[in-house]
C-alpha cells in the first residue's frame, strides 16, 4: 500500500494522494484561477492612467480643480532614419505631405502625453492642465533626431455638484 504524499494517510498503489488532499489542491488552483493576477491589476492600473484627462487648457467643463500638486514633464526622443530623411526630401521636392514625418511625429506626442499622465498619477493627480507641447530637431552627421517636451500641472480635480433649485 502506498501512501499520501500530503498528509501520510494510506492510498491506492497508483495514486499518490488522497482524495482529501486532491480536492484541498483542486480547490487551491481553482482559487487562484478566480484571483485576478498581478499582471491583470496591473493592466487595469495602466488603464486608468491613461484614461487621465490631459488637457493645454487653464480648467476643465464641469470638473473643479480641488488640489495643485505640481509641474509634471514628460521628455521623448526619436530617431528619423535615413529612409524617413530620404521620403521626407523627396516630399520637400516635388510637394505633399510626408506620412512617415507624420507618424513620426504623432507616435512621439502619443507616447510623451502618456508619460506625461505616468508623471501626474505618481504624485497623486487625476488629471493634467495648461498642457504645453515644445518640438525641437536636432540633425548632424547625417542624423536627425525629434525632441518633444511636454510640461503642464498635475491637478486634483472632482465633478461640479449641480445646483438644486
Amino acid at each position: 500500500m502506498a501512501k499520501c504524499d500530503i498528509c501520510g494517510t494510506k492510498v491506492h498503489f497508483l495514486d499518490t494522494r488522497c482524495t482529501d488532499c486532491m480536492e484541498k489542491r483542486n480547490q487551491e488552483i481553482l482559487a487562484k484561477r478566480n484571483k485576478p493576477d498581478e499582471s491583470e491589476a496591473r493592466q487595469e492600473a495602466e488603464q486608468a492612467t491613461l484614461d487621465l484627462t490631459v488637457t493645454t487648457a487653464q480648467s476643465i467643463e464641469n470638473q473643479r480643480v480641488t488640489k495643485t500638486i505640481d509641474i509634471v514633464t514628460a521628455e521623448c526622443v526619436f530617431g528619423m532614419n535615413i529612409f524617413r530623411d530620404l521620403f521626407a526630401g523627396m516630399s520637400d521636392f516635388f510637394g505633399g505631405r510626408n506620412k512617415s514625418s507624420q507618424k513620426v511625429l504623432r507616435d512621439a506626442r502619443v507616447t510623451c502625453l502618456n508619460e506625461l499622465r505616468k508623471e501626474a498619477v505618481a504624485i497623486g493627480g487625476n488629471a493634467v492642465i495648461a498642457v504645453d507641447l515644445d518640438y525641437s530637431e536636432f540633425s548632424g552627421g547625417g542624423k536627425s533626431m525629434l525632441f518633444l517636451v511636454a510640461s503642464g500641472t498635475a491637478v486634483v480635480i472632482e465633478p461640479l455638484e449641480s445646483v438644486v433649485e
